[in-house]
């Protein structure tokens, strides 16, 4: 994929992440779902691979934050489990061990990670047990729609992976 066409790529998931944060979440515990930033980490894993799905994951999360529809918890979540995602759909070229690892990188790997996260630069004393639940919750269902758009889309032939 040439530079131009793999920019304008990341900045189209980038402002599909921002702007589906204000208009789908839901509360999930101590945290927001934001279903759509794990389907697209998912999406940009596949179709992109590991580092540019942790460059868009983290500009999400930066513009989320900077416009006030997330919190710094963002950060771990969203990167680590698009990394993962991409990570593994590389090593297998499986769409299925792509959304997996989105699951259990931003759910439980990122949950990990926010806790430190969340002490240092939050002041919060919360511990794993509190992200994991909501972290899960969220992960999981945007992994899911994640790998139904990639694999309908990959079956009529309109990306390349």
């Amino acid at each position: 994929m040439n530079r131009t066409r793999l920019l304008t790529t990341m900045a189209v998931f980038i402002a599909i992440g921002t702007i589906t944060a204000q208009l789908l979440w839901f509360p999930a515990g101590i945290a927001r779902a934001y279903p759509v930033q794990h389907a697209i980490n998912v999406m940009a894993a596949v179709t992109l691979g590991p580092g540019p799905a942790v460059v868009i994951a983290f500009m999400i999360s930066l513009l989320r934050n900077m416009l006030g529809l997330g919190t710094l918890l963002a950060f771990p979540g969203a990167m680590v489990g698009a990394f993962l995602a991409g990570y593994l759909y590389k090593k297998s070229s499986k769409k299925s061990l792509a959304a997996i690892g989105e699951g259990v990188g931003s759910g439980i790997f990122g949950a990990l990670f926010a806790v430190p996260f969340a002490c240092i630069f939050m002041g919060s004393s919360a511990g794993a047990f509190a992200f994991i639940p909501p972290f899960l919750v969220s992960s999981i269902t945007g992994s899911i729609i994640g790998l139904f758009i990639v694999s309908r889309v990959s079956s009529k032939r309109l990306i390349r992976n």
